[in-house]
């Protein structure tokens, strides 16, 4: 009888990731993780059906949200069917023996350091660097023997390299997580969905974007995420992006259909379980 094949979810990072976490949470233990080292490669893998899934993250509770990405959002038109967020816990890794005043060099993703601020801002004579993953900074610190450079990263990328916590918790604020986007190809929507993620524009009007939001309020949906993207060549003009939540779907629906009449070029990004947030 033949193995059955493992799901392979792209993930941004190499093993040991906050990404290849949040996918295990969603997906469980028993899958591939397509290793990506830029959202772009990312989405790109999943596009070109080298993995199932992919695992992208979109917003921080220190960091903010993830510009870029919303951007690829839209040029690639994936469904969103699910969504994850990760208590994200941040410890500097060095190699055995060595010690904060051995430290001339910190190193992890834009991300990880954005969320680590306060802690870097107390360190003296100490360069930060910005690399492509959390987990590539803690494998580069073991495979070089940096004995001056630590890495931004999770105890999973300690334990794998064999690394010493030398600071733990390092995050700004200890209620941190990231919210994660589960992505499909092709349209996809879970028969229990009671969160949608749209986009769309309005007319640079007084008004214009009040009415929508007028809209979801008088049908009892709940708008949890709004976020503005420039539209690329035209100057003061946005990209509306909106998560809401309802609890009956023809209140959905209804102001859907209402909405379809304000605004221009609705997109419906996912209908999808809104999940919980767990603080570890």
């Amino acid at each position: 009888m033949s193995k059955k094949r493992k799901l392979k979810v792209a993930i941004q990072g190499i093993a040991t990731s906050f990404h290849e976490v949040a996918a295990q949470t969603y997906f469980g233990d028993s899958i591939e993780s397509v290793e990506c080292l830029s959202f772009h490669a990312l989405c790109e893998s999943l596009k070109k059906e080298e993995s199932d899934f992919a695992v992208m993250a979109i917003e921080n509770s220190i960091a903010g949200s993830i510009l870029p990405n919303y951007f690829l959002l839209q040029e690639y038109h994936f469904s969103i069917i699910g969504e994850v967020y990760l208590p994200i816990h941040m410890h500097l890794l060095v190699l055995p023996g060595v010690t904060l005043n051995d430290v001339k060099c910190i190193e992890s993703h834009p991300m990880a350091i954005r969320q680590c601020n306060d802690f870097l801002f107390r360190l003296r004579n100490v360069e930060i660097r910005e690399s492509d993953d959390t987990a590539v900074s803690a494998r580069k610190v073991k495979e070089n023997k940096l004995t001056n450079t630590a890495a931004i990263a999770n105890e999973h990328a300690a334990k794998k390299f064999g690394l010493q916590i030398l600071e733990k918790r390092i995050e700004t604020n200890k209620k941190n997580f990231t919210r994660f986007l589960i992505l499909a190809k092709g349209r996809q929507t879970a028969h229990d969905s009671n969160k949608a993620s749209l986009c769309f524009e309005v007319a640079n009007e007084v008004g214009s974007l009040a009415e929508t939001l007028m809209t979801l309020k008088n049908n009892l949906i709940n708008l949890t995420k709004i976020q503005s993207i420039p539209i690329v060549g035209k100057p003061s003009e946005y990209s509306i992006h909106i998560d809401v939540e309802w609890k009956k779907r023809k209140n959905y629906d209804t102001a859907l259909q209402e909405i379809l009449r304000q605004v221009r070029n609705l997109n419906v990004l996912g209908e999808y379980k809104s999940a919980k947030i767990e603080y570890k």
